[in-house]
């Protein structure tokens, strides 16, 4: 490879090719889910919950009323909101075909739902409710968890089975409770509930345990949870405090062996974790970074916390950034949340796609069958980068690119073309 064609080669770098061809070899991806279409138009989107296989739910809205929405292979669709003017869905069964979440009547009345592929949206909320949310769904769709309240009474968290009866599963000794989360199985539910002092606690609840007070960080006055592993033993959610007239949050993660842990933030002053993997291993979120911009996060242990618009940079557009994640599937591979989508100028719900994408190869970056400058400056200038969202920069599939990706490529050049 002489000069020239090196100038050159980085001439188209800089124009944009090259980064095209590197993000289009990888099965990494990232989609802006749209809006609804048709005879109610939203003009923006948010998801809040997904499959293993990427399913998504969540809602899109106009300037004033939502629809919930479950989104399947590019295509969203309306689930309307029964006789009323508004709905939201936040979670979704196992195999896509049980989604909950609420809807709004006539009456301004916010009332929980249960929609099935087979019998659509009907309300499970009962008839005294002023306002209730059905906030999570066990794997088989037979449990549902939320909160209601009626006009005279506090809000209470309910665990709700296809008896048609919504159990109130009690408070920590106050008078309020919401869940917002439940295990794979149904039997843990989490969320937050008033203790004996008028304190805001986290707490998991078991058939057998009853509700456990899972307590605040040193120096914290609340603490809520919003999410919990497929066999209820990690739960996850935010602990605050009055900083000086302020609320300062921070993601936590707990597990009854240790306890809270502070998960940070990315370098700002608050961090939010709104969803675990089902294995509890990985967490996500939001946090403000160093600019006080809230971006999505990816937090594991071995890692810690990761700005998604960095670790996934290669994939998001100009202009554009993944704002909030509020929920990763089971098995890890997607994340939704909502954020800008610079191409449409609006905030949209999206999907991203962390599947691991490598494959060791012989050095034919985007695998055109041609090793060539295209594939060597790929390389050179991901050159230091560490992770699992390099894809086939990283050639041997060591989860850094180094001197041994390099030396392939320089070894194989010409070979294909």
């Amino acid at each position: 490879m002489d000069a020239r064609t090196l100038t050159r080669t980085r001439t188209l770098l800089s124009a944009g090719a090259l980064l095209f061809a590197v993000a289009a070899c990888c099965s990494q991806s990232l989609t802006w889910l749209g809006t609804v279409a048709g005879d109610w138009e939203g003009v923006r989107s948010t998801a809040y919950g997904v499959t293993n296989e990427g399913i998504v739910v969540g809602e899109t809205s106009d300037l004033f009323w939502s629809r919930a929405f479950r989104w399947e292979n590019g295509v969203m669709h309306n689930l309307g909101a029964l006789s009323g003017v508004a709905s939201l869905a936040y979670a979704v069964s196992a195999n896509g075909a049980v989604v909950v979440g609420y809807w709004r009547n006539q009456s301004m009345q916010v009332r929980a739902f249960r929609w099935t592929r087979t019998e659509g949206m009907w309300d499970i909320a009962p008839l005294s409710t002023y306002w209730s949310e059905a906030r999570g769904v066990s794997a088989d769709g037979s449990v549902v968890v939320g909160w209601a309240e009626t006009a005279t009474s506090p809000a209470r968290a309910f665990r709700w089975t296809p008896t048609g009866v919504a159990q109130d599963i009690g408070t920590l000794g106050g008078r309020e409770a919401w869940a917002f989360g439940v295990s794979a199985d149904g039997q843990a539910i989490v969320g937050m509930a008033q203790d004996t002092t008028g304190r805001y606690r986290a707490f998991r609840w078991t058939p057998t345990g009853r509700m456990q007070n899972l307590g605040v960080l040193p120096g914290y006055e609340r603490s809520s949870a919003f999410a919990v592993s497929a066999d209820g033993a990690v739960v996850v959610g935010t602990v605050a405090r009055n900083n000086g007239g302020n609320w300062q949050h921070h993601a936590f993660r707990w597990t009854q062996a240790g306890g809270m842990q502070n998960l940070g933030t990315l370098g700002g002053v608050n961090s939010y974790a709104t969803g675990v993997s089902g294995d509890g291993s990985i967490v996500v979120g939001y946090a403000e970074d160093a600019n006080r911009q809230y971006r999505a996060f990816r937090w594991t242990q071995a890692r810690g916390m990761e700005d998604l618009n960095r670790t996934y940079a290669y994939l998001i557009p100009a202009g554009s950034a993944l704002t909030v994640a509020w929920a990763i599937s089971p098995n890890g591979r997607y994340i939704v949340g909502s954020g800008f989508n610079a191409s449409m100028q609006r905030w949209e719900a999206f999907l991203l796609d962390t599947a691991p994408s490598c494959t060791a190869h012989n050095g034919d970056v985007d695998n055109n069958r041609c090793i060539d400058d295209a594939d060597l400056l790929a390389v050179l200038f991901a050159f230091g980068e560490a992770g699992s969202a390099l894809g086939r920069r990283d050639v041997n599939c060591d989860g850094r690119v180094d001197d041994a990706d390099l030396l392939t490529v320089l070894f194989n050049f010409g070979s294909g073309c």
